[in-house]
């Protein structure tokens, strides 16, 4: 089996290359990035016939790259420039639709997705929803937009290429330790708690009055896609585990002593420290954050035989953990640094 991974070197592709190996370790990968590991550098866990190829989807030829594959798996997504949001539109949306056409022209069988639970529409309740739920964004924040316009992609290329079986991965927030210091760059910034600060008792957590969330570590994600991949299994799947967080939750996962902000009030506070370039988050992804559903990942129980691995206090533990340690990857996107 041939299997082209996109965004291979980042969160989830780092993750379904470590699956990749465990399941399908006679499959030929090829990992594409936009910046492959320097030669040299320990590359992540893959499968031994794996070859990595740079290219940006953006404006590169990407047909002869997915020539004689089984399955392509996309997974490329860019969250910064924030401030810029017409480029990140050119290579998750626009690259999405460029990798879509070379699919087709391609003839490759089979395309997996990472869209996410931003792509729902906002919550009504804590009641956990499966894949029917509308699909028109959680906000009007840059990334939940371009999610749920790429749902759009998928549904126009599924009508027009029916032979071709298409699958939507739903994920709740995704973590794992060696993506803690990209998660930190790409959400706090340098308003990212330290070090010191996170191992005190007395740590305050202010946190919005309706926060709600699931999680789901990114070697959970990465084995439903390549069960996806091997039983060549279309439709879409929420991928979640069952456990919802709020401040207690929080709480337990990171110490400290939460304080209950209300909504608005904390909105206005992250809008000014993104206006001052403080905080790299957009504040319309904290809308996203308060209206995203809970979900059901039944389907993908039933369907993938998918059983997560970790909690969602799991996943997230791991997160603190990561950052604690200053982990990461020897991959361009989650190195170290600052």
């Amino acid at each position: 089996m041939r299997i082209v991974v996109t965004g291979a070197s980042g969160n989830l592709g780092t993750a379904v290359l470590r699956a990749a190996a465990a399941e399908l370790p006679k499959a030929e990968v090829v990992a594409v990035a936009r910046r492959a590991p320097a030669a040299g550098a320990a590359a992540p866990e893959a499968p031994a016939r794996t070859e990595w190829v740079e290219r940006d989807l953006r404006d590169e030829e990407l047909t002869p790259v997915l020539a004689g594959a089984d399955a392509v798996v996309h997974l490329t997504w860019a969250f910064h420039p924030a401030h810029q949001p017409e480029q990140t539109w050119r290579t998750n949306v626009i690259g999405t639709r460029r990798l879509l056409d070379a699919v087709a022209r391609a003839k490759v069988p089979h395309v997996a997705v990472a869209s996410s639970v931003a792509a729902y529409s906002p919550r009504q309740s804590l009641a956990p929803i499966d894949e029917e739920w509308p699909t028109d964004g959680a906000s009007d924040a840059p990334y939940a937009r371009e999610k749920a316009y790429v749902e759009r992609a998928l549904d126009g290329f599924d009508a027009a290429n029916p032979e071709v079986t298409v699958t939507r991965m739903r994920p709740a927030f995704v973590f794992q330790p060696t993506a803690a210091s990209e998660q930190r760059r790409i959400f706090a910034g340098r308003l990212a708690p330290t070090r010191a600060a996170l191992k005190a008792a007395s740590l305050v957590l202010p946190l919005p009055s309706e926060l709600a969330l699931q999680a789901v570590h990114a070697d959970d994600v990465g084995a439903a896609f390549v069960s996806a991949v091997a039983r060549t299994a279309g439709g879409a799947f929420n991928l979640a585990a069952d456990d919802v967080l709020d401040g207690a939750g929080l709480q337990e996962v990171f110490g400290g002593r939460p304080v209950r902000v209300p909504d608005p009030l904390a909105r206005v506070a992250v809008a000014a420290g993104f206006r001052s370039r403080l905080l790299p988050a957009d504040p319309r992804l904290l809308d996203a954050l308060l209206r995203v559903p809970m979900l059901s990942s039944a389907r993908a129980r039933t369907q993938l035989d998918w059983q997560p691995q970790h909690s969602s206090a799991d996943a997230l533990t791991t997160l603190r953990e990561g950052l604690l340690q200053g982990a990461g990857a020897p991959t361009p996107p989650l190195h170290t640094g600052v």
